[in-house]
């Protein structure tokens, strides 16, 4: 294997794993209201560095311990939070994936997020790197703790059958702009060929290559199917849709470049890494797209080095 398609289990967990599993939901808040030397106080008995701005439900702002350093410089402490907050404030969806809110934290430098509900807009946590580091720390030991019941070699599936030419099928239906499924369909797959005893770095691979397809077709189609045929020396991952189709497929091969909608990067999707992440992890990848009639993507990942 090609030490730079590696993929790490911390790096599959951010495309598994929900905002929703990792936010802090004992949300401390303030109100526009309040005075600087009110959140001072929260700040202290908490021990926290910055807070969301809640007015009935609706998150207004965020305050943080940077702004309150500020104020005692100026001697502003009886100011209002309104005054001080920033308005402008980035989010995530407690149902979006962490891959989505890792990259967040990486543009934008914030050292928190406020969580908010995708249909309401209601407050309904909160997730800092720290509570990201320690939900991965966690799961990493849960995982290394649990005991597969029923788990085999996938060398012994085929070795034990008997027949000239053998793979296994496995196939997927995607609805387009169904954000609240996506990503389902892969975590399927990863699941089934952990089960059935797939080398875990290979696993890797072939979950982020389908969550990335999978993502593409929900994003941009209004449906498509994709499967995976596993083989004793290879696995390979089809996915196929009757979208608009892709215009200049080296351009859309570029990270960060993105044609998805406004409102689709809005909920927290279409940031342009999807082609680009699949052919890190794939060996082999073939891509062709017709305006107007779909795309079909092809990607390979072998099991054992060719030639061995």
């Amino acid at each position: 294997m090609v030490q730079d398609k590696e993929i790490t289990r911390v790096q599959e967990l951010t495309y598994e794993l929900k905002v929703k599993d990792l936010m802090t939901t004992d949300v401390a808040t303030v109100s526009p209201k309040d005075t600087m030397n009110e959140l001072r106080k929260i700040l202290r008995i908490r021990r926290i560095s910055g807070t969301p701005v809640v007015e009935g439900n609706q998150l207004v702002g965020i305050v943080s311990i940077e702004d309150l350093i500020k104020c005692l410089a100026d001697g502003a402490m009886d100011a209002s939070i309104e005054e001080k907050m920033c308005k402008e404030v980035e989010t995530l969806y407690a149902d979006e994936s962490l891959v989505h809110a890792v990259s967040k934290f990486n543009r934008y430098g914030f050292g928190r997020l406020p969580v908010i509900e995708r249909d309401q807009g209601k407050l309904v946590g909160i997730l800092t790197k720290g509570d990201i580091i320690r939900g991965l720390l966690k799961k990493l030991e849960i995982e290394y703790h649990e005991e597969e019941i029923h788990r085999y070699r996938a060398s012994h599936i085929f070795e034990d059958i008997v027949a000239d030419k053998t793979s296994l099928h496995f196939q997927y239906n995607i609805v387009g702009q169904d954000f609240n499924r996506a990503g389902e369909s892969a975590s399927g797959l990863r699941k089934t060929l952990s089960r059935l005893g797939f080398p875990p770095q290979m696993v890797r691979r072939v979950a982020i290559a389908a969550y990335e397809a999978e993502m593409n077709i929900v994003i941009f189609t209004n449906g498509g199917q994709i499967s995976a045929r596993v083989q004793p020396e290879l696995i390979k991952i089809e996915a196929s849709d009757t979208g608009p189709g892709i215009p200049d497929i080296e351009r859309a091969m570029q990270p960060g470049f993105s044609t998805a909608p406004e409102w689709v990067q809005e909920l927290g999707f279409g940031a342009g890494m999807g082609l680009s992440n699949i052919k890190k992890c794939a060996d082999k990848m073939i891509l062709t797209s017709q305006v107007g009639k779909g795309t079909e993507l092809k990607a390979t990942i072998y099991i054992k080095e060719r030639g061995n």
